[in-house]
């Protein structure tokens, strides 16, 4: 049944993973680190007129783990704080609780709702929504504070 888990569509977005890296000059950074498995996710993210204008991400973690961090990567510029929370949001009542998958700009995260299945897998798969939410937040807090 785990095979059924990692189906071509996420081993391909696992293996293409859009905007890694770090970026030189972010205007926050955050570490998310799952206990369970050790997955790590490092995010760093610049933030103008309330959306996300550059973002890279350091992603090392399982395959589920990184093709969430795939669609996010794809999909984050040009994204706002509360798109993403409601993309975090949305991927764990998918993952928890059987909810439809995320609408809009992360509809792709779809792809992930076997894993709900396995429980054990939630935390590397949110992770870098997690991060993101995190960094925009502060990166957010800091243009509040410098203006």
């Amino acid at each position: 049944m785990i095979d059924d888990l990692y189906s071509g569509r996420i081993l391909a977005l696992a293996a293409n993973m859009p905007r890694a890296g770090r970026l030189a000059h972010p205007q926050a950074s955050v570490e998310r680190v799952s206990r369970l498995c050790g997955s790590r996710v490092t995010v760093d993210v610049v933030v103008e007129d309330g959306r996300v204008s550059d973002f890279a991400q350091d992603v090392r973690a399982c395959a589920l783990g990184q093709a969430a961090a795939a669609i996010l990567g794809d999909k984050v510029i040009g994204a706002s704080v509360a798109e993403i929370v409601r993309g975090r949001d949305a991927l764990l009542a998918m993952l928890k609780t059987g909810a439809p998958p995320p609408e809009g700009r992360f509809a792709d995260l779809g792809v992930l709702a076997q894993v709900k299945d396995f429980p054990a897998r939630h935390a590397s798969t949110l992770l870098a929504f997690e991060a993101t939410v995190e960094a925009t937040e502060r990166a957010m807090r800091a243009v509040s504070a410098e203006g």
